[in-house]
């Protein structure tokens, strides 16, 4: 499906269930929103989406490293095993970089979207909003979870300090049980093969000594016979030729049995050992095992639990500078925040007047002649927002005091202050492309006149976009976009239809009664007037195709 839509006010229509949800699905993949994989066709692997923005007013979108000179093409892919890509202008991007983008380029006002009016907390965003304070608010927050995160910490030394005398004195008992131990990397391996020779010493005595004797220290040892064998094959030699080089190995042999003698000596004589050091080497391991049963297992980890000790004990010695240090910067921090919140406060109080009047200027043109729209702002205990608790009052009706917004106003009265609210915030900001879906949801006849002029009037200065089920609204459009359900070879496909202004009469006349009559015609043309011609001065030159 492709579709491309115009400056002015592009209206969609269609039956119920035609398939006008699939292009706003479409829409917020493209600024970002969470796919699903249910939106993917049964039998398909994956989806795709794109939609091209020719978006002249560059200053106003983050600086991303991407090139915006010659417009903005936004793609989404994805697919049914969840992985998903999004490019712009080519360029991969990230979720949370295309929503950036996109919040920049167009707002969606959905279904339901009027129900966030009945979340107080909403009510401040609004009028932040209004009075472009986000980086009041910003800075109100930031001020914020710094002093909550120093108050967290002075918290946390408190709680320290209330055993500090007990913890300093288990410590230092920890320390010096450690350290009196004098223990060495690598000590309990060399201790551990000590204790297995000490364990095995009369055996490898009485070995090594008699390999001595019978090399060397007795009759008829190894050197002896050798030396017998020496003296023959010399005898031989002095004969026969051929026996010299006989005799040449065993002359060499000599040195290395004498270099063997040497060694075995000295080596035997290791093993002429006090009998105690056997005690003294499990004593030793015994030490070891206990301390490494407290403390970690192995030397090494040991010797590291008394060093983290040793920087706790320090801390601890340290706390009352550390409690001054922080309450000192808990004081000066919340000195700031509470000062910035004070701000942030009067500029609200300032803003929430003219807000006010401005409001009931755009609900008076939609048939709320006589309501009263009012900003209550009641000081509250501090949070990431400021002191104010920011509430909207409304009364719908003459004589009556208005009342919290979320407590009287029925669906449709809230959908109307909704679109009034967003009406008069889209003179404020510069978002291109403002997207209506079903804003006519509880309203009719001379009302629905009165939201026709308004989605007009939004028209003259943004690219807007209104999914209706009124005829009355879709009078007011530049551009009739027709969304209808069709079956192909036993598949349903969505198309979309740019109307002419004779089709644009007969899905009028049905939106009017249900069927295309004589008299459903007639009314048609009468709602449609001169108000159907495209709209042409006033706008900017922003454009949406998907």
């Amino acid at each position: 499906m492709k579709v491309s839509f115009e400056h002015g006010l592009n209206v969609l229509t269609g039956e119920t269930g035609a398939g006008k949800s699939i292009l706003i699905d479409s829409l917020n993949l493209i600024l970002g929103s969470r796919a699903q994989p249910d939106l993917i066709r049964s039998g398909e692997k994956e989806a795709f989406v794109e939609a091209c923005f020719d978006y002249p007013d560059m200053k106003n979108l983050p600086d991303i490293g991407i090139d915006f000179s010659e417009g903005i093409i936004i793609r989404r892919n994805i697919s049914s095993s969840g992985k998903n890509r999004a490019y712009i202008n080519d360029s991969n991007v990230s979720l949370q970089t295309l929503s950036e983008i996109g919040k920049m380029l167009v707002d969606i006002h959905g279904q339901h979207e009027h129900q966030s009016l009945m979340n107080i907390e909403k009510h401040c965003f609004f009028l932040d909003s209004f009075g472009r304070l986000t980086e009041d608010v910003g800075e109100v927050e930031r001020l914020y979870y710094e002093v909550k995160d120093l108050k967290e910490k002075l918290n946390n030394i408190k709680e320290r300090a209330k055993d500090r005398a007990q913890r300093i004195d288990f410590l230092k008992y920890q320390i010096q049980e450690i350290e009196s131990a004098k223990l060495l990397s690598g000590e309990k391996e060399a201790l551990l093969n000590e204790k297995q020779i000490l364990s095995n010493i009369g055996k490898l005595k009485e070995l090594s000594e008699t390999a001595y004797y019978e090399l060397y220290g007795s009759e008829g040892s190894c050197a002896e016979r050798l030396s017998s064998v020496l003296n023959k094959i010399k005898e031989v030699s002095s004969i026969d030729n051929e026996a010299i080089d006989i005799l040449s190995l065993l002359e060499s042999a000599i040195p290395l049995i004498d270099d063997a003698v040497i060694s075995l000596r000295s080596f035997k004589e290791k093993y002429d050992i006090n009998p105690e050091r056997l005690n003294e080497v499990e004593e030793r391991l015994e030490t070891i095992k206990k301390l490494e049963k407290k403390y970690g297992e192995g030397i090494d980890a040991v010797i590291s639990f008394k060093d983290n000790a040793i920087r706790e004990l320090r801390e601890l010695e340290s706390i009352s500078e550390q409690m001054d240090f922080y309450e000192e910067e808990v004081s000066k921090k919340e000195e700031i925040l509470l000062e910035k919140a004070r701000i942030l406060s009067e500029k609200r109080r300032k803003f929430a007047d003219e807000m006010s009047r401005l409001i009931m200027e755009e609900m008076r043109e939609l048939a709320f002649n006589n309501a009263v729209f009012k900003i209550d702002i009641k000081e509250d205990s501090i949070s990431s927002y400021g002191t104010d608790r920011v509430e909207f009052l409304f009364s719908a009706n003459l004589g009556e005091p208005p009342k919290p917004l979320t407590k009287i106003a029925s669906g449709g009265e809230l959908s109307r202050v909704m679109l009034a609210l967003k009406a008069m915030l889209a003179d404020f900001d510069s978002i291109p492309v403002l997207i209506f879906d079903e804003v006519d949801a509880g309203i009719g006849g001379k009302t629905a006149e009165m939201v026709g002029r308004k989605l007009k009037r939004l028209s003259q200065k943004h690219q807007v976009l209104c999914a209706t089920h009124l005829a009355q609204i879709a009078a007011k459009g530049d551009l009739h976009i027709k969304v209808e359900k069709k079956e192909k070879n036993n598949r349903i496909f969505v198309e979309t239809k740019t109307l002419d202004d004779n089709e644009r009469l007969r899905e009028i006349a049905r939106m009017l009664s249900g069927k295309i009559t004589e008299t459903s015609l007639k009314h048609a043309r009468e709602i449609i007037g001169d108000k159907g011609k495209k709209f042409v001065t006033g706008m900017n030159n922003t454009k949406l195709f998907g």
